[in-house]
């Protein structure tokens, strides 16, 4: 099994010392590092190299760290995106967690070692999601519809009557899933459904 690479994390503030400084602590805790001092220049440089994760800051130019974040998970769905402000709101807070899916959100000046715990957690995060959603990436429409139902824990038969369709057609498509997949049973469609979500 190849050794996999360190995670890559971007970095964007328009604070250009304070992005170099978490490049650097990055770095010398194992990671890829880039600073951006702009969303627009990380987005293009993340549509030639997907990052894992995303440290931002909220508020910036045209462009702040929310609608960074949604053009992110247009971009890549896998991303892990952590907030960081120096004028810190409840409202903005739950914002980040809430609507625009931030796994962290913290105070400047960043408490490194809650900053490096966020980065390992999104990292791991980014890479089980990126797998699952490669896994899935072949099924059709009612394949997924049928992956989703027995990861809810459904039988053949349950699945049948709520997609109206026969046992043996859920059968058959149940056995497609996990072809495609290569899942080994219904508890690995569990995770690999729970790691895609």
């Amino acid at each position: 099994m190849r050794e996999e690479l360190p995670a890559l994390v971007h970095v964007v503030d328009d604070d250009a010392d304070l992005g170099a400084a978490i490049v650097r602590l990055l770095i010398r805790n194992g990671y890829q590092a880039q600073s951006f001092l702009s969303p627009e220049t990380m987005l293009d440089a993340n549509a030639r190299q997907e990052c894992q994760c995303v440290v931002t800051d909220v508020m910036m130019g045209e462009v702040d760290g929310f609608a960074l974040a949604e053009a992110l998970r247009i971009q890549n769905p896998a991303v892990a995106i952590i907030f960081m402000t120096a004028w810190p709101t409840t409202a903005n807070a739950v914002d980040a967690v809430r609507r625009y899916g931030g796994l962290d959100y913290l105070e400047k000046p960043i408490d490194e070692a809650r900053l490096l715990a966020a980065i390992a957690e999104g990292s791991a995060w980014s890479r089980r999601r990126g797998a699952a959603l490669r896994r899935i990436e072949p099924l059709t429409a009612r394949e997924r519809e049928v992956l989703e139902l027995l990861a809810a824990g459904m039988s053949n038969k349950q699945v049948a009557a709520s997609l109206n369709l026969s046992t043996r057609t859920v059968e058959d498509h149940r056995a497609t899933v996990m072809a495609k997949t290569g899942a080994s049973g219904v508890a690995d469609l569990v995770a690999l459904f729970a790691d895609a979500k």
